[in-house]
């Protein structure tokens, strides 16, 4: 080990015997009362150490107020460095910082926010880019390119179907409906298929206890698209996954052949009528054994 190294790693003495202007320094650069004791020193190079002190600040906890002294060469005059508040061992810290694109996640947005992609956004790739129109400081003369929009003009009208304005690529595309700057790539396909079959898949606990899966369910909706062989949409009001993609290999109870509930029997006539109401005349008839009531106009045989 050099002579250097061993001097750098020895604290000076008058640097270290310095306490109180490194605490006047700090307390300086401090709100009154926040600085406490004095932690430890640590010597930075020849003649040059930095004290510590504890810092009281509220939201601070575990930093620590340092402050470094030097001094001159052959000079016993030490002098103030730099103060700065600097975080221990077991500092309070807030996280590392992390870009927003990294911070956002599934849900976060709300009404009115905007989420700009990326140029080279890995999930998206160039859809239709209008091949077929010059670009913009193309040598093609403006004379030239009217006198091709009228072939074009006079093409669609014979041959292409009523409401194309131009017999273009860009007319197939809007019938087609690729005419998108850009589409999603192979690699915003999978990401895709992955967070669907995570969320609704066959691997879910809500599929491994289904008596079927979706492919055979009534409510599952087919969607375009190659993803289409593997997903589809739930249309079951009741079913977990109402209104989500879901696997073809995922399930629920509410498949639409798991069971078919019976019709419930229709309880046969009583033996015995017992809640029905019999009939009963309010005259009796004559050839019963009570008497008929007597006229009015006839005599009662009394005075």
């Amino acid at each position: 080990m050099s002579a250097a190294t061993t001097r750098s790693r020895t604290p000076d003495r008058l640097c270290a015997e310095a306490v109180d202007l490194a605490r006047e320094a700090a307390e300086e650069a401090a709100a009154p009362g926040v600085v406490g004791e004095h932690v430890t020193l640590v010597p930075e190079g020849d003649r040059v150490v930095t004290h510590f002190f504890e810092c009281k600040e509220p939201g601070y906890r575990g930093w620590r107020w340092a402050v470094t002294v030097a001094r001159a060469s052959r000079a016993k005059l030490v002098t103030l460095d730099e103060t700065v508040l600097l975080p221990g061992p077991d500092a309070l810290q807030a996280p590392e910082w992390v870009p927003w694109s990294e911070r956002l996640r599934p849900g976060d947005m709300g009404p009115g926010d905007l989420l700009p992609t990326e140029a080279d956004d890995p999930r998206l790739e160039p859809g239709y880019t209008g091949e077929d129109a010059p670009p913009p400081n193309s040598v093609l003369s403006q004379e030239l390119a009217e006198r091709i929009e009228a072939e074009d003009a006079e093409l669609s009208e014979r041959e292409a179907p009523a409401g194309s304005a131009r017999g273009s690529v860009a007319s197939v595309a809007d019938e087609l409906g690729m005419r998108r700057a850009r589409v999603l790539s192979r690699y915003g396909l999978h990401a895709a298929a992955d967070r669907w079959e995570e969320s609704f898949g066959g691997k879910t606990a809500m599929a491994q206890a289904a008596p079927a899966s979706c492919v055979s369910c009534a409510f599952l909706v087919p969607i375009a698209g190659s993803l289409s062989q593997a997903f589809g949409i739930c249309a079951n009001e009741f079913g977990p996954a109402d209104g989500r993609v879901v696997a073809f290999d995922y399930g629920c109870g509410g498949h639409s052949e798991a069971a078919v509930m019976p019709t419930p029997p229709r309880p046969a006539s009583p033996v015995l009528d017992t809640v029905g109401a019999d009939p009963f005349r309010f005259r009796p008839d004559r050839g019963g054994s009570v008497p008929d009531v007597a006229d009015a106009t006839e005599d009662l045989g009394h005075s």
